[in-house]
Order: structure tokens, then C-alpha cells, then sequence
């Protein structure tokens, strides 16, 4: 693609997740060798692309080096994969900056434990990567730097897990952690080709060990270049192993959007058609199903998330007149909510089971349609812009991804091969498909 980064990943950097632990495994490479041709990637690209918001390459050498000297190495799953972690996620030696130039620069003591379960699985983080503000949305840069797609160096990579999609799609890491409360790691993961699994609500643990977050809107899960990549870590964040089911025998197809002024363009109509054709080849029954979208739906996400960026302020201990001008507007309308008695939980539970009846009447394992309506922003575009000019471009843009943070189902963005071009769609699914979904983007993905 013209504008993209000015050399793909080669070597070590463009091995899957799977093939660098083998390497690691088997002794054909160690951690080091594998470390130091991520930094010498990121040294090279990351100039142009601004994916990461703190790398050190010392830390990051030492800890290979701790991965080498490891006696069970030869049975990590992730032995010596270089993970990049997004900046809302302690990482010890580290800030933790939210995405913000009103937090200081007071460095983690300790590790979160989605990074202890990366590391005791053998990987290496490689880095801190960049999210707007808060991570409140679907593209990145914020006061602390601009983010560019490597696929179009002219266009943002999405959010607000974009300096971790970033990261993968350029070969500075070979896996990313990002976190998800209305689409921040399927939209970029759509906007960078990749794979990006939102989870389930409860099914992996937030960052800080919250018990919820956003009103329980949020997830966390990985960002991969293959659905094989992002099984293995989606099995090492939620501690559960799962054997691989088989394709979905039944799948509805949907292009409607919960949102009344989004606007499908043809190529994201095509890759759920295309998406559509796959499974049909590989024996799936196809069949055009609108989900039971409430008429309300966008506006109970929209006071959740109002009512979760006002507490995060809260938490953070952030002075509005230090935000970002559409930050501030987000937490004074949240305070609202919440003088108000905040979201009532029972629209979100009620949301989930009208989908899974829905989804049980018609027989139908997994739901097909679009990840994103359209392309991303221009890099940068956004800075300066207000609160009603950047939601209103957002919902023309983004509409189908917050409607499954609101019913906790989880759902996954992947792309489609065909011949020598790349789409991506997104799949929703019941309570506990997480093995389903990545077993269907495995399909997808196939050449």
C-alpha cells in the first residue's frame, strides 16, 4: 500500500507469536536475539509510526536475558515474545500516563497482574504504547504524540488501542495487550488488519484489578497478527485452556447499524460479503438476520461511558482545566449521571438476554457484520477538535462495535485473505465462545 511503512517486517520481526516461542523452545533463537531485533525495528520505524509512549531497551534486555536463564522455558507458550502494552496498564519501571499530559510521570512499583501472567508465560514487554486521552476514543494522539497506521502512514491506526495495533502491524511487537470499552481494540485491530479479540465481560481481569470498569463496559485482550497468536494469549490472560472447536455451523449476516447516521461504505459492505462467501465455503450456513437493537442503545452506552471517564477523573485525581477540552465536557456530563443515580444495570442485563434469545430462535452460533462503517482519520486530525464535532464524526464511523460492550458478549475483529488483499469483519458471539470466535477468524484468515 502507498504511504506504508518503507520496509516490512523481516526476520524475526515478521514471525508469528507461535513461530518466535518455538524458536525459543527448540533453541534455534533466544529471547535476546529476538529482543534485540524488536528494538532494532523499533528504532527504525517507530520515528515515523509514534506507537510507543515508553520503550528501554536495557529493561527490555535484561528481562530476555531472564527468559534465557529460565529452566521451563522449554514449555512457555510465549517464550521470548516481544508484547507491547498499552498505556493504561502498570508496568513496573514504567509511567502509567492514561494518555494524558495531566498525570505525572510517577513510575509503576509493581506489575499489573495481566503482566505478570505475560511474563510467567515467558514474554517480554517490549514497551508502553500510545491511546488518546483516558483512552476515551477511536483514534490516537492525544498531547503526547500522534500515532500513524503502518498500512497508511497518511492515516490514524484507530483506538484507543491504536499505539498497540500499531506496534503489531509494523513488526515492533509480535502481540499487544489493549483494552476494549466500546471497540478500543477492534477498531484499530480493523484499521491495521489484525486480529482483536474483546472478551467477554468477566472472562479476563481489568487492569488494577478493578471489579468493573466504565459501568462495566470494558475489557481487556490481545491484539495479534493471526488468530493463533491471539488464542495462545488470550489463553494466557484468562488462565483458561481451551481445545479448539470446529467452524459454526449456522451464522447471520447483518449490515445494520444501532446508529441512525452511520453510513456503510461499499468496501466494509463487502468484506461481511466476502467474510460471508469464506464461511459458505467451508460448509457454514449463511443466513441475513438483523440483531433486536434497542432504540435506545447508544444513548446507555453513551451515559456509561460518560459516567466511567467521570471516575476515572475522579481516581486519577485530574483537575478538568488540565484536560483536553472534550475530556473536560465527557467527565462534567458524567458527574451528571452520576448525581443522578448513575446507568441502571438492568438495561445492560436485559440487552445481553434479548441477544441470546435472539441468537437461540434463529440457531444461530455467531453473528457476521461490519467492524468499522468507514476509514480512519487523518493522523493528527482530531487535536483541538470539541466534544460534539469528535462524537458525531465517531458515530459515523464506528457505530457497530458498542453494542456488545454493553451486553458483556464477546466478539472478535479479524481479517479476511482474499487473494492478495485484506478486509476485516467482526464476529459476536454468546457467553463463551471466545474459542468459537478465534477458531472462525482462523477460517477467515486462510489465503
Amino acid at each position: 500500500m502507498a504511504g506504508s511503512v518503507s520496509v516490512a517486517p523481516r526476520g524475526l520481526t515478521g514471525l508469528s507469536a507461535v513461530e518466535l516461542a518455538g524458536r525459543v523452545r527448540d533453541g534455534r533463537s533466544s529471547a535476546v536475539e529476538i529482543a534485540r531485533a524488536h528494538l532494532a525495528r523499533i528504532a527504525e520505524q517507530d520515528g515515523v509510526i509514534g506507537a510507543f509512549q515508553a520503550v528501554d531497551p536495557q529493561r527490555v534486555l535484561a528481562e530476555a536475558a531472564g527468559v534465557d536463564a529460565r529452566p521451563d522455558r522449554f514449555a512457555l507458550p510465549l517464550a521470548g515474545v516481544p508484547v507491547a502494552v498499552k498505556d493504561n496498564v502498570d508496568v513496573a519501571g514504567f509511567p502509567t500516563r492514561h494518555g494524558s499530559a495531566a498525570t505525572s510521570e510517577t513510575l509503576a512499583r509493581r506489575d499489573d497482574e495481566l503482566v505478570k501472567r505475560l511474563r510467567a508465560a515467558g514474554s517480554v514487554v517490549i514497551g508502553k504504547t500510545r491511546m488518546p486521552e483516558l483512552a476515551i476514543w477511536g483514534f490516537t494522539h492525544s498531547a503526547l504524540g500522534v500515532t500513524r497506521n503502518p498500512r497508511a502512514e497518511a492515516l490514524d491506526p484507530g483506538g484507543s488501542s491504536g499505539g498497540s495495533a500499531a506496534a503489531v502491524a509494523a513488526g515492533m511487537a509480535a502481540l499487544a495487550l489493549g483494552t476494549d470499552g466500546g471497540g478500543s481494540i477492534r477498531m484499530p485491530a480493523a484499521y491495521c488488519g489484525l486480529v482483536g479479540l474483546k472478551p467477554g465481560a468477566g472472562v479476563v481481569p481489568l487492569p488494577g484489578g478493578a471489579e468493573e470498569h466504565w459501568c462495566g463496559l470494558s475489557v481487556a485482550g490481545p491484539i495479534a497478527r493471526t488468530a493463533a497468536d491471539a488464542a495462545i494469549m488470550f489463553e494466557v490472560l484468562s488462565g483458561r485452556a481451551a481445545a479448539e472447536p470446529g467452524p459454526p455451523s449456522r451464522v447471520a449476516m447483518s449490515l445494520r447499524s444501532p446508529s441512525p447516521i452511520a453510513r456503510l461504505r461499499p468496501a466494509y459492505r463487502d468484506a461481511v460479503r466476502k467474510a460471508a462467501r469464506r464461511l459458505a465455503e467451508q460448509g457454514v450456513r449463511l443466513e441475513t438476520a438483523d440483531p433486536p437493537y434497542p432504540l435506545a442503545l447508544t444513548s446507555q452506552w453513551t451515559r456509561r461511558w460518560h459516567a466511567g471517564v467521570a471516575r476515572d477523573v475522579e481516581a486519577l485525581g485530574l483537575e478538568d482545566s488540565r484536560l483536553e477540552r472534550r475530556t473536560a465536557t465527557i467527565a462534567r456530563k458524567g458527574r451528571r449521571v452520576l448525581r443522578f443515580g448513575g446507568p441502571r444495570p438492568g438495561v445492560a442485563t436485559a440487552w445481553r438476554d434479548r441477544m441470546v434469545s435472539w441468537m437461540d430462535e434463529g440457531g444461530h452460533d455467531l453473528l457476521l457484520l461490519p467492524a468499522v462503517a468507514g476509514p480512519p482519520v487523518e493522523a493528527g486530525t482530531m487535536t483541538g477538535r470539541g466534544y460534539l464535532f469528535t462524537l458525531l464524526d465517531s458515530a459515523r464511523r464506528i457505530p457497530y462495535t458498542q453494542a456488545w460492550n454493553l451486553a458483556g458478549l464477546p466478539a472478535i475483529v479479524a481479517p479476511v485473505r482474499w487473494g492478495v488483499e485484506w478486509v476485516t469483519v467482526q464476529l459476536v458471539g454468546r457467553p463463551g465462545s471466545e474459542p468459537l470466535l478465534l477458531a472462525t477468524a482462523r477460517v477467515l484468515e486462510r489465503p
